[in-house]
């Protein structure tokens, strides 16, 4: 990840002939308290996003599928400003990723579905559709390479 204040999380598992085990979050780890948890059941070729707020740290994992998470620094003072990075979350690699205000994010499905959650991490009054920004999704001043042409978009990220 190009941006040091986006981080990634890989838990250690635990498999045998039952499954797996894995620890996905602990409190005592993060140094944030988080308020609110969201979960977004998704099909294929679906593009959610790209959206952000002012104060939300957000911790991101796929827990059914796979997606194709993008990043976008919106923050106009920063040298990474509308710089985009991007990884693939899976209920596979387990891989969970950090990512503090003022960053865009939206993912894309590469599974035939995907159950995308995420924890929220907030001061005050839940940040709803108005307190948010969103960037469009192929804006060609941020460049993001996605790997699909046509995406199934809802009204507000087209």
């Amino acid at each position: 990840m190009i941006f040091p204040e986006v981080k990634i999380y890989q838990p250690d598992s635990f498999e045998d002939y039952r499954g797996e085990l894995y620890t996905l979050f602990k409190q005592d780890d993060h140094e944030l308290v988080f308020n609110h948890d969201k979960v977004s059941v998704s099909y294929k070729n679906v593009l959610r996003g790209l959206h952000g707020d002012s104060k939300a740290w957000k911790y991101i994992s796929c827990l059914a599928g796979e997606i194709y998470l993008v990043i976008v620094d919106n923050r106009p003072e920063s040298e990474n400003y509308l710089k985009w990075d991007s990884i693939i979350l899976s209920s596979r690699n387990r891989k969970a990723v950090l990512v503090p205000p003022m960053f865009a994010n939206g993912h894309l499905v590469l599974s035939d579905e995907a159950t995308f959650f995420y924890k929220w991490s907030y001061p005050g009054a839940y940040p709803n559709v108005q307190d948010q920004f969103s960037l469009k999704w192929n804006n060609p001043k941020i460049g993001i390479y996605w790997p699909i042409n046509n995406p199934i978009l809802s009204q507000r990220d087209a």
